[in-house]
């Protein structure tokens, strides 16, 4: 078998998938995406592409080596998001190709059903009881919102307030019915971050997500000794690589790569039996579409430190576009009690709805992050 195509589809709401054909008929969907730089991404597939054209789709891991190190130049955000939608449709491929679900090929399952979370509250945190309200009524029970909104290196009594009242309210409303987890987002500096964590302690919230941003991941294992809360990153990660260092000097207890922007199924299987080796949780990082869904529950399901997959379904991101208006087996996507079951179909085990992904694609757009600045008119972390 050999590789023939590569064909790349912008959809709403701010996502990509790529279609890998080959000469036998078989055909491998990817989603190689960054989130608001799609054209750029999509530049980066393009030159992989004579790469790839001619080769053995069944070769993943020498594909996957020619890609990363046939370049002097290599890692970072768009180049690892190119390659791992490209290693999500070859793995989709080789699954078709023996009749199996990618999990089977990974050495099958270590679990029945996978816990799922949904995010509430939007951007700027607001109205997240009755979020909260309405996702309870469809059997979620875990959810994960943001924290703060702009937030200063150094910020005010009353900016803390606010982001600890909001939690306040939700364990005064739910007790211990719901558990949560919190997103700094990146918007808190190390200075603060040990404010906002003593301060949340008391209510207890599943995990805090990037409680600084990766570049100052040396902050981790401080915070650690700092609170009992437990601390979460990953999602601008990129490598196994990176994830290393992270791991060697401590701090995470839940790691959260993106199947979509860290090498793909490949790497991260990787880095999820690195994760297992320090004690670390995986929960893989996804508010993205269809197959970035399926790639994160194959590895979910061969990964025994997998406790909880983000995914998309109804979130605020989902303008023009929602995650089942490009799949053609909903039924297999069907989330109970909070839980997922491994998707039965041979590859990644989702049926991309092609007509439907060509018809979004003519008039996609361009989706960009807000751009926010602090009240002295500098620029704040999103």
């Amino acid at each position: 078998m050999k590789i023939t195509k590569l064909t790349l589809y912008r959809v709403p709401p701010r996502w990509m998938l790529l279609k890998i054909e080959t000469d036998e008929g078989i055909v491998g969907w990817g989603e190689p995406v960054i989130e608001g730089r799609a054209r750029t991404v999509e530049t980066a597939v393009q030159e992989f592409a004579p790469l790839l054209i001619g080769q053995d789709p069944a070769r993943i891991n020498d594909l996957w080596q020619l890609m990363y190190r046939g370049s002097f130049y290599r890692g970072g955000a768009i180049l690892m998001s190119a390659i791992a939608g490209i290693d999500q449709a070859l793995w989709d491929i080789k699954g078709k190709a023996l009749g199996v679900p990618v999990y089977q090929l990974l050495g099958g399952l270590v679990r029945d059903r996978m816990k799922t979370y949904s995010w509430v509250g939007g951007d700027r945190p607001a109205d997240v009881i009755n979020d909260i309200r309405r996702l309870r009524a469809g059997g979620f029970d875990t959810f994960k919102m943001n924290g703060t909104e702009e937030f200063g290196m150094i910020d005010s009594a009353a900016a803390v307030d606010a982001a600890v009242g909001r939690i306040a309210e939700i364990r005064a409303a739910f007790g211990n019915e719901i558990e949560f987890g919190i997103d700094f987002h990146g918007r808190v500096a190390a200075p603060m971050a040990k404010v906002l964590l003593r301060a949340l302690e008391p209510y207890r919230p599943l995990f805090v997500e990037e409680p600084v941003l990766a570049e100052q991941a040396e902050h981790y294992p401080r915070l650690a000794e700092h609170t009992a809360i437990p601390l979460a990153a990953g999602e601008r990660m990129y490598s196994r690589f990176e994830f290393k260092r992270v791991f060697e000097q401590g701090g995470i207890a839940i790691v959260q790569p993106d199947l979509s922007h860290a090498g793909g199924i490949s790497e991260c299987v990787k880095i999820a039996a690195m994760a297992e080796a320090y004690d670390v949780a995986l929960a893989p990082h996804c508010p993205l579409g269809p197959v970035a869904l399926a790639a994160c529950l194959a590895v979910d399901f061969v990964s025994h430190n997998a406790v909880l997959q983000e995914q998309s379904m109804g979130i605020h991101y989902n303008k023009g576009g929602e995650l089942l208006d490009y799949v053609s087996n909903k039924q297999d996507f069907l989330i109970e009690g909070g839980y997922i079951k491994p998707l039965p179909k041979p590859g990644l085990g989702v049926e991309i709805d092609e007509a439907r992904v060509i018809e979004a694609s003519r008039n996609a757009p361009d989706w960009r992050n807000p751009l926010w600045r602090h009240a002295d008119g500098s620029v704040a972390e999103w």
